[in-house]
């Protein structure tokens, strides 16, 4: 149970040319988790400011690049022998903050509380993961409602102006994805 995260590999491929630029030009890895974040932003204000219909195609373009970068920080990384401690960390805090500033954006279209719940829970699947990865398990990734499975929400609300119903998408598919995770986990490290 993958999800879209079995894609991956197929995506990654995709922006192989991308990468190649990006080595060349001896961009730091760490500037396209900045770029991840800021697009992430972007896609937020576009969706909290733009109306309903017309926020779908600049919150889809800028979700795309958030996953695009997302992609590409690690992977330029290794390609380029630059993996740091630092950099993993600093990885990981750049997709949390892109996560949790892309659902802000639903803060002038939802309750509070709702789009506090959906963040909260768009965060456990991946603290489950690094949670097993501290432990000495392979990290898991993927699930029901993974990073690209809940971009892909968004962008749906974005088109169709149903924001209570994606938001508790995310909420109850996030808790789900961090349930298959750590059943997943607790088989591997009994």
């Amino acid at each position: 149970m993958n999800g879209l995260y079995a894609l991956k590999p197929w995506y990654a491929d995709r922006l192989s040319g991308v990468r190649a630029t990006l080595v060349r030009r001896e961009v730091s890895p760490d500037t396209l988790t900045a770029a991840g974040v800021a697009s992430a932003a972007g896609a937020a204000a576009a969706l909290a400011w733009l109306p309903t219909g017309l926020a779908a195609l600049p919150v889809a373009v800028l979700l795309a690049a958030r996953l695009a970068f997302a992609n590409l920080d690690g992977a330029l990384a290794r390609e380029t022998g630059r993996t740091t401690r630092h950099g993993a960390v600093l990885n990981e805090l750049g997709d949390r903050a892109a996560d949790l500033l892309m659902l802000a954006g639903f803060l002038t279209l939802a309750p509070l509380w709702l789009v506090a719940a959906a963040g909260l829970a768009a965060t456990l699947p991946s603290w489950v993961s690094l949670a097993g990865a501290a432990a000495g398990a392979p990290r898991r990734n993927g699930g029901p409602v993974g990073k690209t499975e809940r971009c892909l929400l968004v962008v749906v609300a974005a088109a169709s102006g149903w924001v209570v119903p994606v938001l508790a998408a995310i909420a109850v598919g996030s808790l789900l994805t961090a349930a298959v995770r750590l059943v997943r986990l607790w088989r591997e490290l009994a």
